[in-house]
């Protein structure tokens, strides 16, 4: 019997060839990053604007979403009466006042103290101490910050809802954080059903699949969150080190004749490649959707490790059908040479810098974002 097409039929039948030829064209991480939800390349706000005010605090976490980053990113605790946390270190000297407030205790880890106690500490001054060029009296008694104080600054502009990129902090001190955290984010509605996608009427990331990235370093920590959160993004970090990638060489900083840690840290390499591929193997058959490598900075500094994101090891992670979101880059040069080494996303404490370098500037000016934010 012949077949006929009604001229909305064959129109139908066009579009949707050019929609499949359209995605077809697209490179594969750029494709699988739609797929998910997630914004390529992607912008994540390293314990939010970081550079601009103190990590991890409303100002800095405000100033981000306020920029247009795409994530607000943070690393997990949860306090000795059980209320999860943000805070990257495990004491609390580099970033509050402990030692002035509870000067017997100050060498304890943040887990030993109620979030009473931790809400009492300057979470600010350290800030305007260290740097004195981008110091501002408001910064000044600024408080450790829980996780649903994060979430509802995340959720407080309506015309840009960043998502949330979330690492399991040593995640072996907290047994059952994985589970925690999932009923912390059910609760308030930052689970996205199983089967969900993306569509154009989003307000920006945090209203869509990818709204939450979780991220550890643990390979125990991966397994616990694929197990609890299936349908949730998560990202893998890398590392040579003790506990992560086996390094070329075991000879420790202390007896390598290195000066600059930035250095010794910039010269190890995987024991071989297989041993990096092996990593990237695994987080692939534990779920993972891409892997969080570290980087050699230019400049050096405190933030440059071993160089993770060479265009060979990229292209292997691509080739499974993995990202790349790469850390932590503040400088134009680095961005490019990440960029043309074919990474996928940048963890950044300048966003409004990479947002420039991304030619989606910010409306407004890091200065402007402070004042109309109180600080």
């Amino acid at each position: 019997m012949p077949v006929t097409f009604s001229k909305s039929a064959l129109l139908l039948s066009l579009l949707l060839g050019l929609g499949q030829a359209h995605a077809a064209s697209e490179p594969a991480p750029v494709a699988l990053a739609a797929r998910l939800g997630i914004p390529h390349p992607a912008v994540i706000a390293h314990r939010g604007a970081s550079f601009d005010a103190p990590e991890s605090t409303a100002a800095a976490y405000k100033t981000a979403r306020d920029l247009g980053a795409d994530y607000l990113e943070l690393d997990l605790q949860r306090s000795k009466d059980g209320v999860l946390f943000a805070l990257h270190d495990n004491h609390l000297q580099r970033t509050t006042d402990v030692a002035t407030r509870f000067p017997e205790r100050k060498d304890s880890p943040a887990t030993a103290f109620t979030l009473a106690e931790l809400k009492t500490l300057d979470a600010g001054s350290w800030f305007n101490s260290a740097y004195p060029d981008r110091a501002r009296p408001a910064f000044a008694g600024l408080k450790i910050l829980t996780l649903d104080e994060i979430i509802d600054i995340a959720e407080g502009n309506p015309l840009h809802k960043p998502g949330l990129y979330i690492e399991t902090k040593e995640p072996r001190q907290f047994p059952g954080i994985e589970r925690e955290l999932k009923e912390k984010l059910q609760a308030r509605g930052w689970l996205i059903p199983p089967g969900s996608t993306p569509t154009k009427n989003e307000v920006a990331v945090g209203q869509g699949t990818g709204k939450v990235i979780l991220q550890t370093f643990e390979k125990n920590s991966l397994e616990l969150l694929q197990k609890e959160m299936p349908q949730v993004p998560k990202i893998l970090l890398l590392w040579v080190g003790e506990g992560n990638i086996e390094p070329a060489s075991n000879v420790p900083f202390a007896k390598s004749g290195e000066k600059d840690k930035a250095a010794y840290y910039a010269r190890q390499q995987p024991k071989d490649k297989a041993e990096f591929q092996r990593w990237i193997d695994y987080a692939k058959a534990q779920g993972a959707i891409g892997t969080g490598p570290s980087a050699a900075l230019t400049q050096g500094g405190e933030q440059s490790y071993a160089d993770l994101v060479k265009p060979w090891m990229n292209q292997y992670t691509h080739e499974q059908g993995l990202l790349v979101h790469v850390y932590t880059l503040d400088d134009a040069v680095d961005y490019q040479k990440a960029m043309d080494a074919g990474v996928d996303g940048i963890f950044t404490n300048r966003a409004s810098e990479l947002l420039k370098f991304y030619k989606r500037p910010a409306a407004a000016s890091v200065e402007q974002v402070l004042r109309n934010n109180g600080f």
